[in-house]
């Protein structure tokens, strides 16, 4: 029986000294006490560390038992006995075991866990995780940071609860667990508060410094992409308590003015590898947009922020967090998000964006949007804005250069091309394809020939080349090759009538196409083909008639 066997092994070393237990003790004393746990002797367990005989042994060989204890404990249900004497147990362990050796149990535990478990490991291992690091003298502010950052660690790729629904169900955990963590680091935070108010010249910095690492990893994760909205009937709002929290933290540590005005942290480490920089520097990046984010529109914190900065130079501050993140960013959330207000709302950002922007820099924009964003989607609404800056070129009394002359050919050349030529997937590229046909009718009609001012009718023949050519055989091909699809589909219906096809977006995989739906999308596709080739038309159409029309006016 397991618990013979514990005793047997107790009164053993209960007549040894401290420094005579060996290996085999130890072992066997895992062993024994695991089995009484995996058999349901919790109960007998618990007395044995009690006994106050038994102080000497379980102080050294008690930290052996945090894995099966674990284990035990998120397998029995709430209100299960058996559960409690575990709870006990780990309570006790945590009052009587050599904090060294306990520290790097809990921790080990913690880097084990993973899935669905790790929110309730971590939840479970913090008060006695606490209760050992509050009993360290040597490198404690050493073992708090790694303690925080294994935490943070395990906590990263668990995905953040963003619905109403889905922070009520907190299905993995995860918005309690945050809130658990801070509270956690709390003790730490009072011990840096009072250090600096003992001494104005604070010099263990090192507890401040973990704290401020963990401050930093808490912005980007899970604060970066959790919702903030206060939400219809959540009482306390999960993320908007953990936010109050980290800020609160920074305030206390005299740590929250320098990040937000002067956009810097304590110190940084020196990687001798350029890539681990790199990561770093991006990480800082995030981080400190975050919590400007938190500042400045959210609010968090902002009663005790000095009102004594202008608005410029605020703006000031924060333009490097605009300069790191704003198009990039807006381009993902444009092209992946899969919630519609989100995708709206940045595209009426990043229109606020390209505003702000004198001629040169809307240029130098447009630019380097139509090369990096590789969605035809933003494209299109790219060119759509370059037209509007050539009307405003051609209609103004000012001399524009950048959207006219030889820095429109320029960008022209970006716009009125097929990316892959005749081989280009005209669907996919339909937003794109249209927006350029649009600008290029625009041009032929406003721009005369003699005046030249965009230099449309001086790149023609490239146009028609790199452009119109290639898209009329790919509109041929295309509807040759999607009005065979739909003959298939027709003659074969019979065949068909069951659910044959799948279609992955976004990540996720949509309901089976049946036939019939399969056809409608089949003729969704030739209408847009149409519509592109009457557009095409009507821009060959126009550029003969002013052809002719030059030629009639030189003879």
């Amino acid at each position: 029986m397991a618990v013979d066997e514990l005793q047997a092994i107790i009164q053993r070393c209960q007549v040894l000294e401290e420094a005579d237990f060996k290996g085999e003790d130890f072992n066997l004393f895992q062993v024994a006490g695991q089995k009484c746990l995996e058999d349901g002797y919790a109960a007998q367990l618990l007395e044995v560390i009690q006994n106050e005989k038994n102080k000497v042994i379980i102080k050294n060989m008690g930290w052996n038992l945090i894995c099966p204890l674990v284990r035990c404990i998120l397998v029995y249900k709430q209100e299960d006995d058996k559960r409690e004497h575990c709870l006990k147990i780990l309570d006790q362990l945590s009052q009587l075991c050599n904090p060294k050796e306990l520290f790097l149990g809990l921790l080990e535990q913690i880097e084990q866990t993973s899935g669905e478990q790790v929110c309730q490991t971590v939840m479970l291992l913090l008060q006695p995780l606490q209760t050992v690091l509050l009993k360290l003298q040597n490198k404690k502010a050493y073992s708090v940071g790694l303690s925080l950052a294994m935490i943070m660690n395990q906590l990263t790729p668990l995905p953040v609860p963003y619905t109403k629904q889905q922070i009520q169900e907190d299905k993995l955990g995860l918005c309690q667990c945050c809130n658990a963590v801070v509270d956690f680091a709390k003790p730490f935070v009072n011990e840096v508060v009072k250090n600096m108010e003992k001494s104005s010249e604070y010099n263990d910095m090192e507890l401040k410094e973990e704290l401020l690492k963990f401050c930093m990893k808490s912005l980007k994760y899970p604060l970066l992409t959790a919702q903030l909205e206060q939400l219809e009937g959540i009482e306390e709002h999960p993320f908007r308590r953990f936010a109050t929290e980290i800020i609160d933290i920074l305030w206390n540590i005299r740590e929250l003015i320098p990040l937000v005005v002067l956009g810097h942290k304590g110190k940084s480490p020196h990687w001798e590898n350029e890539e681990f920089a790199d990561i770093e520097r991006k990480n800082s990046a995030d981080s400190l947009a975050c919590l400007s984010y938190l500042v400045f529109v959210q609010h968090f914190g902002i009663d005790c922020f000095p009102m004594v900065f202008s608005p410029s130079y605020l703006l000031q501050c924060n333009m490097m967090h605009i300069e790191f993140w704003i198009v990039g960013v807006l381009v993902k959330v444009m092209t992946l998000c899969p919630m519609e207000h989100l995708r709206k709302k940045s595209l009426n950002i990043l229109q606020l964006f390209i505003d702000k922007f004198e001629a040169e820099g809307k240029y130098t924009l447009f630019r380097c949007l139509l090369k990096t964003s590789n969605h035809a989607g933003v494209e299109g609404y790219i060119i759509k804005n370059i037209k509007d800056q050539i009307h405003l070129s051609l209609t103004k009394a000012c001399d524009n250069i950048w959207f006219t002359g030889h820095h429109l050919i320029s960008l022209l050349d970006l716009v009125l091309l097929l990316p892959e030529g005749a081989e280009t997937d005209l669907l996919q590229n339909s937003d794109r394809i249209m927006a350029s046909l649009n600008l290029l009718r625009y041009l032929v009609i406003k721009d005369c020939e003699s005046d030249n001012q965009t230099g449309v009718w001086t790149m023609l023949a490239k146009i028609e080349q790199n452009f119109l050519k290639p898209l009329h055989v790919g509109l041929n091909m295309s509807k040759a090759h999607y009005e065979a699809e739909i003959k298939n589909k027709k003659e074969n219906k019979r065949g068909y009538s069951k659910t044959i096809c799948s279609v992955t977006v976004s990540g996720e995989k949509m309901p089976a196409m049946t036939t019939e739906m399969q056809l409608q999308v089949l003729h969704s596709a030739l209408f847009t083909f149409d519509l592109i080739e009457s557009v095409l038309a009507r821009v060959e159409e126009l550029i003969e008639v002013k052809i002719k029309g030059g030629m009639d006016e030189n003879s």
